[in-house]
């Protein structure tokens, strides 16, 4: 007989799975309420080794999330927004003890299954793997509704529960997986009705935990490099006679932050404008826009085959596309791309437009801001005017990265400093790394691009294992030059964790949050 594929397997979630887990968290919770992408991505990246799908031929249908945190985390009163940072999930805390979960759900045309006892079992193999002391996790209490008359205190009602008085689907359904009810966290959901709002802590002790409790648990830390060496190009726009004279150029800058063994290298924002000067005559605006778009193609295949050959991470500042949407119409958009060294490319759209893009080239705002895997970390990309806007920042270290890129064209030293002021007040805000990139020189006979003034800088948190300005480099005003340096991302994760000031683990999220769309 031949052998025939398992039908129902439970697998560790990976990035490429975010879409599929969003679209099961929708039909199970409705749109309000569902993970988005950007969370899922978040959960994976902090703690990979804790994420898990329940796959039936193929579909995902199914979804377990867990974190490693301190007892004193777990055991503290606490709502779910402020212990999942905001469904982000956490990296694990280097001094954890606990598996924390804070989500399971069953496509509820599968619930058959038992497929909820299944990554329950796997957050035990997972919690024993880790030598963790248990399991603890905030449960729902959904026959609450139907006897709060009888039983005001929600308190009363689980003590019921335990007494056999009263049958609660839920809270039996962990009990008789070996779960022990500990208290009753108040507003653990507040939109969860059924229960009141509140939740029970429920705890599985690991049997097979030793006195010294805590295997190795594999953070950040242990799936980065310990330094990571950054490039940033400040780029001279001048006039050229062909697309060839573009690529040379921009192949030199590669070549030297390769000799120099650079994990990444950034260019600037709209720096391939520099190719409308090789038309004979000065383009309206719009025309010129159609014009450069019409380079997308030529533009990403040798920046590409730069990464590859030259084995450097190219953040390939920002060029103006065309891009298709639905119903046969288009729109100019601003991109940036980025080229992995394994030949890996992905896009970021700028979102916020400037004022003179808008009037003078048609450009158009994009969607979504996805963090980037990278053989470095995981890094994202803001442009220009992006990096203005804190929200921006937040989400894609919030989706776990660690250092940011920003490519940035300005034309007088204010609009340079409104960029550069507000990079740095990202690197403090998110404890993370900020890399900026402008062009210099000008552009007699293109709209739009007659000057520039930068001075492109490697910025870092304000903290004492980083450089004292909170500069790591930074290059002269309006010069064609590059600046390198090494970041310690041990630094910064030792930052994160035990620095004089803690941004991203003193957030309340008692009181705000920032939501997403999904588009």
């Amino acid at each position: 007989m031949d052998q025939t594929k398992a039908k129902l397997i439970i697998r560790q979630a990976g990035v490429a799975d975010a879409p599929a887990i969003a679209r099961l968290s929708v039909k199970v919770y409705g749109k309000a309420d569902a993970f988005t992408r950007a969370e899922i991505r978040g959960q994976v990246i902090n703690f990979p080794e804790g994420q898990f799908v329940a796959e039936y031929e193929g579909k995902i249908v199914g979804h377990c999330a867990t974190m490693i945190v301190t007892s004193e985390l777990a055991f503290r009163p606490h709502t779910w927004e402020e212990i999942s940072n905001g469904g982000y999930g956490r990296p694990p805390a280097p001094d954890g003890d606990v598996l924390y979960g804070f989500e399971v759900c069953v496509d509820p045309d599968y619930r058959r299954l038992r497929i909820g006892q299944r990554l329950y079992r796997k957050r035990k193999e997972v919690c024993e793997y880790f030598e963790l002391k248990g399991i603890a996790f905030a449960g729902r209490m959904p026959g609450y509704s139907r006897r709060k008359r009888q039983y005001p205190d929600p308190a009363d009602y689980l003590q019921a529960v335990k007494d056999k008085k009263v049958r609660d689907q839920v809270i039996n359904f962990q009990m008789n997986e070996g779960y022990e009810p500990r208290e009753i966290l108040p507003d653990y959901i507040p939109t969860d009705r059924e229960s009141g709002g509140n939740a029970v802590l429920m705890f599985w002790t690991n049997p097979l935990a030793p006195p010294d409790t805590g295997k190795a648990v594999p953070g950040l830390r242990e799936r980065v490099p310990s330094s990571v060496r950054v490039a940033t190009v400040q780029f001279m726009m001048r006039k050229i006679e062909t697309i060839d004279e573009f690529e040379a150029q921009v192949e030199y800058w590669i070549d030297v932050a390769s000799d120099y063994q650079s994990d990444f290298v950034v260019f600037p924002e709209l720096f391939t404008l520099e190719l409308l000067s090789i038309e004979g005559t000065k383009l309206e605006p719009a025309q010129a826009i159609e014009k450069v778009a019409t380079y997308t193609e030529r533009f990403v295949e040798f920046m590409q085959g730069m990464a590859v050959s030259y084995n450097i991470n190219i953040i390939g500042g920002s060029h103006p596309t065309r891009v298709k949407l639905r119903g046969g119409k288009s729109e100019i958009r601003n991109i940036a791309y980025t080229f992995l060294r394994d030949g890996a490319v992905h896009q970021t759209e700028k979102l916020h437009p400037t004022p003179s893009e808008r009037r003078w080239w048609n450009i158009r705002g994009g969607y979504g801001a996805n963090v980037i895997q990278t053989d470095c970390g995981p890094i994202g990309v803001m442009i220009c005017y992006d990096s203005e806007f804190p929200e921006l920042a937040r989400h894609l270290v919030n989706q776990g990265a660690l250092m940011l890129f920003v490519p940035f064209c300005t034309d007088e030293r204010r609009g340079y400093l409104r960029v550069r002021y507000c990079c740095q007040a990202r690197a403090v805000e998110n404890q993370c790394y900020v890399v900026t990139s402008g062009v210099v020189g000008n552009l007699p006979n293109v709209e739009n691009m007659d000057v520039h003034y930068a001075e492109s800088a490697i910025l870092t948190p304000s903290d004492f294992p980083f450089a004292r300005d909170g500069v790591a480099a930074d290059t002269a005003p309006n010069t064609e030059t590059i600046a390198i340096s090494d970041l310690s991302l041990d630094a910064l994760l030792t930052a994160r964790q035990s620095g004089a000031v803690q941004n991203l683990k003193d957030r309340r999220f008692d009181l705000y949050r920032v939501e997403w769309a999904q588009h």
